[in-house]
């Protein structure tokens, strides 16, 4: 709520304050929004990194929900710390690739040279350091795939079968996910093995192996699963809460086999094998945006480091198709990070939170109607607003900073 509030306030006082503060008031009120921006980033990938990766929380059969045990467990979950620092740096890209793009805007207009020179200065060495971050940071993130999400990063390999360590990282390939295979597989040697293990010798594990390790955790979910009916019916069954607490962490993959029968514990062995099958999110997409959103990133430090290269020598105006690439680079970063967040969200699947909650069991029971019509006003709603926010920022960004105060601050 205080990030919230920081934002509402100060976002206000920046936009409408320019001739009503003076240069110090107004850093202040800059540098308060742009705190209270990464502070809602903050608590809302906690909250993410926790459906990734459920820390600091414990089952509670007589509520039959998860109680959190440990804030602090939660708040440093190393999912969510790796998230919050990743997504945060991609934002400075996106800011950076803004910033010079208006700028390059400016100059290719013959306008507002001087204020371009410094605003794509500061914004190339900005997105440099930001570029290279993201992409270090995101070798972090691999790294914490590789160690509690194993499935997703396998099916962003398209890795069927675990290859001997250290494993390769597949530049290009098709994957069928029908036949298990990657077709016409074109691999770095060792690369993945080292983001992932940080090792020469450590394997990574490939999807079939997931798939059998998850097929045995659906035999204990249900043992957890059966456990928790003799609770429910007899709130005394000291024994039954053992066992619920002792294997409650599988109990999710036993959820799995509602999609196929409502009396799970008597499941055949053929739908352990279909559930066990359905904690593979679909490959094609995750391989794909994966290797898209890499190379963006890659685009982006070439891009900044030409960008820093040429205004640490004042050359950066003169060469018109910097200015040019400024321009078409644009909506690059916006891509980038919504592909990363197809990563993210749909390498989780079929999980609402990893392990504990499948998507399918997280429906709620609204009446279609219902959603539809909130789902009509929320996409009419943000559409406007889409449509309002990129009229204002074409209007002023036409404008310039000279048009700009000339006509007067908006009041």
């Amino acid at each position: 709520m205080v990030a919230f509030f920081l934002e509402a306030t100060f976002i206000g006082l920046f936009f409408m304050g320019w001739e009503r503060l003076n240069k110090v008031q107004h850093l202040v009120v800059t540098w308060l929004l742009a705190i209270g921006a990464n502070l809602s980033a903050l608590w809302i990938l906690i909250a993410n990194g926790w459906m990734q990766y459920p820390v600091g929380a414990t089952f509670n059969p007589d509520t039959m929900r998860m109680e959190l045990t440990s804030f602090w467990e939660l708040f440093f979950n190393p999912v969510a710390q790796e998230k919050f620092v990743h997504t945060v740096s991609a934002s400075y890209v996106t800011g950076a690739v803004f910033v010079m793009a208006i700028s390059a805007y400016y100059v290719l207009k013959g306008r507002n040279l001087e204020f371009a020179r410094r605003s794509m200065t500061v914004a190339a060495s900005f997105g440099l350091a930001s570029a290279l971050s993201v992409v270090v940071l995101g070798d972090e993130s691999g790294y914490t795939l590789g160690e509690n999400q194993k499935m997703k990063i396998a099916a962003i390999e398209a890795m069927w079968e675990t290859e001997p360590a250290p494993a390769g990282f597949t530049l290009f390939g098709i994957p069928d996910q029908e036949a298990r295979k990657t077709h016409m597989k074109v691999e770095i040697p060792a690369v993945l093995g080292l983001i992932t293990t940080r090792s020469f010798h450590l394997p990574v594990a490939g999807i079939s192996e997931l798939v059998a390790a998850n097929r045995a955790r659906i035999v204990v979910g249900l043992k957890a699963y059966a456990a928790l009916e003799r609770v429910r019916a007899d709130r005394n069954d000291a024994v039954a809460r053992a066992e619920v607490a002792a294997n409650w962490r599988d109990l999710g993959f036993a959820l799995l086999l509602k999609r196929y029968r409502a009396d799970v514990v008597n499941a055949t062995p053929e739908e352990i094998d279909k559930a066990a099958w359905d904690t593979v999110p679909h490959v094609w997409p995750l391989f794909w945006s994966f290797r898209i959103m890499v190379g963006l990133g890659f685009i982006f430090i070439a891009y900044f480091a030409i960008a820093f290269y040429l205004a640490s020598r004042r050359k950066l105006l003169e060469t018109r198709w910097m200015m040019i690439a400024s321009l078409v680079l644009l909506p690059t970063p916006w891509i980038a990070a919504e592909l990363g967040w197809i990563v993210a969200e749909y390498g989780r699947q079929p999980w609402v939170v990893d392990g504990i909650l499948p998507t399918f069991l997280g429906v709620s029971n609204v009446p279609a109607e219902n959603v539809i019509a909130s789902l009509i006003g929320f996409v009419v709603f943000y559409t406007a607003l889409a449509v309002a926010d990129a009229y204002l920022m074409t209007k002023y960004a036409r404008l310039g900073p000279d048009g700009y105060f000339a006509k007067g601050a908006p009041s």
